[in-house]
């Protein structure tokens, strides 16, 4: 997919073109030591379909070496200043002089030492990239559900209109779940148009067709999802549409329709805040160790990640404490039980009550969200319960 502008994120983009998963997934996991947040191909682009400069570009040079040339000598051309990394799967010193002769302004070879690293990056701080200051834009906030049913898109539908009370004046909720998208349910609302209408057009988004596509509730736009499954391609990315979105609000929440997949992990890549919803069920709880797994062999840093525990209750014999160290991944806040706030809220397709139990949860989550405590990773004889075999 295209973008519609430059970047405006809180982090430094990089772009990665790498159809070897394999080589891609060790390089994010590099890059996340960064402060980077990478944007994936994971196949060549077609000439000129890059639209946007990125700040720093990755390309994968052994996959087809042909196509990367063709790829890097257009990228140069186009941007000469762009710091272009070739990657390479071995020591080919004839391929790295043709990529060097391309275009590209660095070379590394797979796997990656932290020496070799540490060396091309310094030269690309030389050139300006290091040293650029973070781009300023919209917080983004990714809810992504553990387990399905564990009320990820109410916490996200009803974290937008908190956020939007607690004094941001610009407040979008995307819902970005690709098969079961249900916030226009949950608010009762009805639309001709939908996030693959803003994908479709990212290259030519603007404030007149950006009105057209949201609706207006209560004081927040909502972008909602196909009634349909939507057919997103392998190829789509949600970054470009989350780069626009940065520029025109103060605070994006992207409702996801889980933890797998290429679309749901490049969302979760653009999130500033990534909201992870389980419930104290085992089964929820296994799945959520298994999109917590899944993450970290992505390279999804746990820097971002805040656990919620939802409909939880004096009655469950779990404590919040017992789950973080299960997960070995501590429990960021508790959302309480509330069925009848919740029911009540959906019949009649507004936000809950700020007066309710779930509402003054939300608004205690969202101060906390604004000063993330330490972590810790201890464990327990409880993780026993999740281990694999």
């Amino acid at each position: 997919m295209n973008g519609p502008r430059e970047p405006a994120g809180r982090t430094r983009r990089a772009l990665v073109i790498c159809p070897d998963r394999a080589l891609a997934a060790e390089l994010l996991r590099v890059l996340s030591s960064r402060a980077l947040a990478p944007v994936v191909h994971h196949s060549y682009p077609p000439p000129g379909a890059l639209a946007a400069q990125p700040g720093l570009c990755f390309v994968d040079a052994q996959t087809d070496p042909e196509t990367a040339l063709r790829l890097i000598g257009e990228l140069s051309t186009r941007w000469p200043c762009l710091p272009l990394v070739a990657l390479l799967g071995r020591n080919d010193p004839d391929m790295i002089l043709r990529c060097l002769r391309t275009g590209a302004s660095e070379f590394l070879v797979y796997p990656f030492s932290e020496q070799e690293w540490e060396a091309v990056w310094e030269r690309i701080a030389g050139v300006g990239f290091g040293n650029v200051p973070d781009f300023k834009g919209g917080k983004v906030y990714c809810v992504v559900p553990g387990k399905g049913a564990a009320g990820a898109t109410t916490t996200a539908v009803n974290l937008a209109f908190q956020l939007k009370r607690a004094g941001h004046q610009k407040a979008l909720l995307a819902d970005l779940d690709t098969l079961t998208g249900t916030v226009g349910f949950q608010l009762k609302l009805k639309s001709s148009y939908n996030f693959l209408d803003a994908l479709t057009h990212s290259d030519r988004l603007d404030a007149d067709l950006w009105k057209v596509i949201v609706n207006h509730v209560r004081g927040v736009d909502v972008l909602l999802a196909p009634e349909d499954p939507a057919g997103v391609g392998q190829d789509w990315d949600p970054a470009p549409l989350v780069d626009f979105c940065r520029t025109r609000y103060d605070v994006i929440v992207l409702d996801t329709g889980g933890a797998f997949g290429d679309w749901n992990l490049a969302a979760a890549r653009q999130a500033d805040e990534l909201l992870l919803v389980t419930t104290a069920e085992l089964p929820s709880l296994h799945a959520t160790q298994r999109a917590l797994a899944y993450w970290d062999e992505q390279g999804l840093g746990r820097d971002r990640l805040r656990l919620l525990l939802n409909r939880h209750g004096r009655e469950r014999t779990l404590t919040a404490e017992a789950i973080g160290e299960a997960l070995d991944c501590p429990v960021f806040h508790v959302l309480p039980a509330d069925p009848e706030t919740l029911d009540k809220a959906v019949m009649e397709g507004k936000p809950v009550s700020p007066a309710s139990r779930f509402g003054k949860s939300l608004a205690e989550l969202v101060e906390r969200l604004e000063r993330p405590p330490q972590r810790g990773r201890a464990r327990s004889l409880l993780s026993l319960l999740f281990r694999s075999p």
